[in-house]
């Protein structure tokens, strides 16, 4: 079912073409608004993704939809006045925990206000039973979103193992191409990121990038 799921979606598409020369100039699904714990406004975001000529953009704020929300009018009324706009794909960041460790997944191109994402879009994380990964898992499926582990090789748990234990529990996929060193312009860790590309590649997972924009700019952290 899950590999069904994964390859039926509509933003599958959409990461099965990602390369490490996607981000930040094409595609970002990992960046924060003042909704969570980044600098931007929605409206200056939605402003900056359009000067930067995105083509496809998730906002995935910290157990959030604010910020989102609030990008999507801004890039509606810059449509209606007939600039170009990048399509963007409703997004959320979640903790929970993996093989004991805590981590966060994101939750990428889920239906509007399902009642499954309630508990995690609250503005805090969750405790609990919530916590758990399956029934994180269990939520955003149930909201037809896709799930995939959010930069892996950030935890206190090697990232092979963290992978490993994601892919048997069905996860979508995982976040691929990442600024680790977190340098002022992003660009991918060399050695890493290939390293978990070839594992996800391997497993036959959706591979993702994003530039998990803090900041005031979205070419960098």
């Amino acid at each position: 079912m899950a590999r069904s799921r994964r390859h039926d979606h509509p933003l599958a598409a959409v990461l099965a073409s990602v390369t490490p020369a996607c981000c930040p100039t094409r595609l970002n699904f990992h960046c924060h608004t003042t909704h969570s714990d980044g600098s931007l406004k929605p409206e200056q975001l939605a402003e900056k993704a359009i000067a930067i000529g995105l083509e496809h953009l998730a906002v995935t704020d910290h157990h959030s939809l604010a910020g989102s929300n609030q990008v999507a009018a801004a890039l509606e009324t810059a449509w209606r006045q007939g600039r170009a706009v990048p399509t963007l794909w409703r997004g959320v960041e979640i903790s929970c925990l993996l093989e004991g460790c805590l981590v966060h997944v994101l939750a990428l191109g889920f239906a509007a206000d399902h009642s499954s994402l309630d508990p995690y879009l609250q503005g805090n994380s969750v405790v609990g039973d919530d916590l758990r990964v399956q029934a994180v898992l269990d939520a955003i499926w149930a909201a037809d979103g896709l799930a995939l582990l959010a930069h892996p090789a950030r935890y206190r748990l090697p990232f092979a193992t963290l992978i490993a234990a994601a892919a048997e529990l069905g996860f979508d996929g995982a976040e691929t191409w990442y600024d680790y060193e977190m340098g002022p312009r992003w660009q991918p860790t060399p050695l890493v990121c290939d390293a978990i590309a070839r594992d996800l590649c391997s497993r036959g997972l959706l591979q993702s990038c994003g530039t998990d924009t803090h900041g005031l700019e979205l070419h960098g952290r």
